[in-house]
């Protein structure tokens, strides 16, 4: 065990792909949670996930048997939940309608007369005329808010293309970044590090990508593990230039990596 084991008091547990995908645990996660809550481990289980509520988010890892409290989850869209609150912006919620729920109260809008456009996972509704509704009202002055930038993720049936580069594309064509709410935010990892109590010296991130998660949980200071399960693949190793801290076979190996009784 290397001395900074030994001084990592807190841990953010990315969700799907480290903790279970879809519907199904990684074997030995829920173990592997609670012996490291029970070691007196502050945890957080941050996500990107914008297609579920808080509240139906908790009822699904809860359902899944992992110890957690709604208060220690942190989703993409309370970030964003956050940010509206605070600037008080009419937006348009291209969202999922159970995260809607979430944002009752926030002043809304049509997607030409929004402040700003917040852009979640929808599935199947992308289409041509959507996205250039979308850029017409960027060119317009609409402030983009996109959840995540992420490429892909794991499924039960495979890889799944995720809305990244839906962002990127309305990005180069308004000439214009978004403003990304969920990792590798570094607004992200404050908000949860701050909610831990915590410097990000005494925190590890674990989690399955190595842009978003790893890179974006050391870009602040964080320690980065990636585990070997969910949307890891071997050759963004050799392609990338994110190097974890450490390396696990999966979740389950983490007590014995953190030393806990």
């Amino acid at each position: 065990m290397h001395e900074y084991d030994r001084n990592i008091h807190g841990v953010l547990f990315d969700l799907d792909g480290v903790l279970y995908v879809d519907s199904q645990p990684i074997p030995g996660a829920v173990e592997a949670v609670a012996k490291i809550k029970a070691d007196g481990t502050i945890c957080r289980f941050v996500t990107n996930t914008s297609t579920l509520s808080l509240a139906a988010l908790e009822r699904k890892i809860r359902a899944l048997g992992f110890p957690v409290e709604r208060s220690e989850i942190l989703s993409a869209p309370q970030a964003a939940l956050r940010l509206l609150r605070t600037t008080g912006m009419h937006a348009h919620l291209l969202l999922e309608d159970d995260v809607k729920a979430d944002f009752d109260g926030i002043p809304q809008a049509s997607m030409e007369d929004a402040d700003a456009l917040v852009l979640g996972d929808t599935g199947a509704v992308w289409t041509h005329d959507c996205l250039d509704r979308m850029f017409n009202a960027i060119m317009r002055g609409a402030r983009l808010i996109a959840m995540h930038k992420n490429r892909f993720w794991q499924t039960g049936r495979g890889l799944r293309m995720d809305i990244g580069g839906l962002v990127a594309a309305l990005e180069y064509c308004a000439g214009m970044r978004a403003l990304v709410m969920g990792k590798p935010s570094a607004d992200f990892f404050a908000i949860a590090l701050q909610d831990m109590g915590l410097p990000p010296e005494q925190a590890a991130i674990v989690g399955d990508d190595i842009e978003a998660d790893i890179g974006g949980g050391q870009s602040v200071g964080l320690h980065g593990i990636l585990v070997r399960t969910g949307k890891f693949r071997p050759s963004q190793m050799e392609t990338g230039s994110v190097r974890p801290d450490r390396i696990i076979d999966s979740v389950a190996d983490l007590p014995d990596l953190l030393g806990t009784v």
